[in-house]
This record gives structure tokens, C-alpha cells and sequence, in this order.
């Protein structure tokens, strides 16, 4: 590794600054977000070092990615715990700022389900469902004509379920 120009200088303080990260988001992060995540706390790393720290983490069994997500295993949660005081105050300060959004969004996101699949007898169900981490708040399933159509729905659902929500549940208290 280079020298950095940020308060994160080698390549073991950048993994307990991943380590960091993923805990504090708590819930399975996608690579794209878990890379912006760190790179956001400190300018000095590079989207490179960031990777092979990541891969890292994987290999020695810190880190476990499934479905491109990843999370913690006890071993990161561990070794997390004890060397995450060595990260610069600053740097923790902006990592902590940017992973309770993340976290909320992210758990936002775990809650709203939207999938299509093609019928028999021709068309699309559409399947949709929110939930409120307790359980389901609707589960609602549309028949659609074609798969656009399907997609466009599913993306307007995730976009505004909680909106939409409100909307059905106010159309059924009101009298018509």
C-alpha cells in the first residue's frame, strides 16, 4: 500500500475500519453500498486497497458475503470489538454518521418485497409485500399483462410502498 494522505495509513487499519463499518450498519450490506460506506470515511483510500482489504477479511473468516451482501461473522464481530478503539476519532465520527443512514435504508429495504413471475394461463403475477419487522403489513398479488408492465409496478412499490400502503388502507376505511 501507498503512503495515504487520510488518517487511514495501512492496509490493517483499513480493515478494522470495514470490520467497523459492517457492524455498525448491522444488517447485510450490498458491496456497492459497503464500498461507498468506507470510502466516504476517509479520503486517502483507494477503491483498490479497499477491495483487497474486503477480500481479505473474507479469506481469514472475518467476513462472510451471501448473495452480495455482507455481514459479520463472530470471529469480525470479535476482533471488531477490540481494535475498533484504533481507528482515528474523526474517521469514526464520519463512519458513524454515514451508517446509521445507511442502516435505516437499508432495513427499509429488507422489508419491501417485489417479484413477478409468469402464469400459466398467461400474464404475470406480481407479488408484493411490506412488512414492519414484525411481520407483514400487505401482502398483495396482481395479475399484469406483460412483464413490463410487472417491472413497473414491482419498481413503484419499492419506491413508495409505504406511501401506497397508506393509500389502500385509507380507501378501505372510507365508505364509497
Amino acid at each position: 500500500m501507498e503512503p495515504r494522505y487520510g488518517f487511514i495509513h495501512d492496509e490493517m487499519e483499513l480493515k478494522v475500519l470495514i470490520l467497523y463499518v459492517i457492524r455498525r450498519v448491522s444488517v447485510p450490506v450490498p458491496r456497492n453500498e459497503l464500498t461507498d460506506l468506507v470510502l466516504l470515511c476517509d479520503d486517502g483510500i483507494g477503491y483498490f486497497e479497499f477491495t483487497e482489504c474486503l477480500f481479505d477479511l473474507i479469506k481469514t473468516g472475518h467476513v462472510r458475503e451471501e448473495e452480495g451482501a455482507y455481514t459479520l461473522t463472530q470471529k469480525g464481530i470479535e476482533n471488531g470489538e477490540a481494535t475498533e478503539k484504533s481507528i482515528p476519532y474523526s474517521v469514526r465520527i464520519r463512519a458513524e454518521k454515514a451508517c446509521a443512514t445507511a442502516k435505516q435504508l437499508l432495513e427499509r429495504d429488507s422489508m419491501i418485497h417485489a417479484t413477478h413471475e409468469l402464469r400459466q394461463l398467461g400474464g404475470f403475477t406480481v407479488k408484493l409485500t411490506m412488512g414492519d419487522g414484525m411481520g407483514d403489513l400487505i401482502d398483495l398479488e396482481l395479475l399484469c399483462g406483460d412483464a413490463s408492465q410487472a417491472k413497473r409496478i414491482e419498481q413503484n412499490f419499492r419506491k413508495h410502498a409505504e406511501k401506497l400502503y397508506g393509500k389502500i388502507v385509507e380507501l378501505l376505511l372510507n365508505e364509497v
